[in-house]
């Protein structure tokens, strides 16, 4: 699961949503940053209120955190729960970063440098620390993100990509690394209707160059960036109809490549957690 939907609830609230969504077999939560709760504490509240799920932050921002804080908080979670708390993180986006006051430049290059200062943050670090020390991805969406991916981390975590985006970077980064890719998901068999739902969605990420670039170099132009996506863009990057459509683009993605896929539930209800859909999707209630 990726989610952003329970950042507006309590977090009362959240740890038996959480604890049921682990009793229906879920296996891991994917929880972002941008305006919301601070992910590391988040992660820490997750994984205090279940037993077996992954938590992954989908992913924490590099530039508002020094490597050793980073480094830090990924120590003291993955100590606390082994193997359990999986650290992404990334560059996040210009708009996200210079609005908290932080200088966005050569993204590479700076996330290059971070990963050499978290190495000797490691080294510097003098708590209890898990062994062996707990691996972290990078967001990465082009080809040189994925190349630093495969090179200096355990492997990619993908946002907003259709299959052939996890095709090509399965073939770029080789066969050890882990790819984990954001799938979203409008369960309406309404095609009208579940594309309109998935334009609420794609809107959002048009104005940020690095997907809108990305999805560029996948054939895309700018009739697919029309009246927040065309027909088109909006099929490959949302899968909408019923539960068993949905695993089976999870199961394209596998076969190009996914280690696993992260299910984005995209719904009406805006901030509401759409539970009844992780409960369809899960097989334990039928679709209405």
């Amino acid at each position: 699961m990726w989610d952003y939907h329970l950042n507006y609830h309590d977090s009362g609230q959240v740890r038996e949503w959480v604890a049921e969504l682990e009793r229906l077999g879920l296996s891991s939560i994917w929880i972002g940053e941008a305006r919301f709760r601070d992910p590391l504490t988040f992660a820490g509240i997750l994984l205090a209120a279940t037993t077996r799920l992954t938590v992954a932050t989908g992913v924490a921002n590099i530039w508002v955190r020094d490597p050793f804080a980073m480094v830090a908080a990924q120590a003291t979670l993955a100590e606390a729960y082994p193997d359990r708390f999986l650290l992404g993180l990334g560059v996040s986006h210009s708009l996200l970063v210079e609005s908290r006051g932080h200088r966005y430049a050569k993204p590479l290059s700076v996330l290059r440098a971070y990963l050499d200062a978290m190495d000797g943050a490691w080294d510097a670090y003098q708590a209890v620390k898990p062994s062996p020390r707990p691996p972290h991805v990078l967001a990465a969406l082009g080809p040189r993100m994925l190349d630093l991916a495969a090179e200096r981390a355990a492997g990619a975590h993908t946002y907003l990509v259709p299959v052939v985006h996890t095709e090509r970077a399965r073939r770029r980064m080789g066969s050890a690394s882990l790819l984990v890719p954001e799938q979203a998901v409008v369960l309406d068999s309404n095609v009208e209707r579940a594309r309109a739902l998935a334009r609420t969605h794609i809107r959002r990420y048009l104005p940020l160059a690095n997907y809108v670039n990305n999805l560029r170099r996948l054939g895309f132009d700018d009739r697919d960036f029309e009246g927040h996506g065309s027909d088109r863009l909006v099929d490959q990057l949302v899968v909408h109809g019923t539960a068993e459509e949905v695993l089976k683009r999870v199961d394209e993605h596998r076969q190009a490549g996914a280690t696993s896929v992260c299910l984005n539930v995209i719904s009406p209800w805006k901030k509401t957690f759409p539970l009844p859909h992780w409960r369809v999707l899960l097989g334990s209630d039928p679709p209405a």
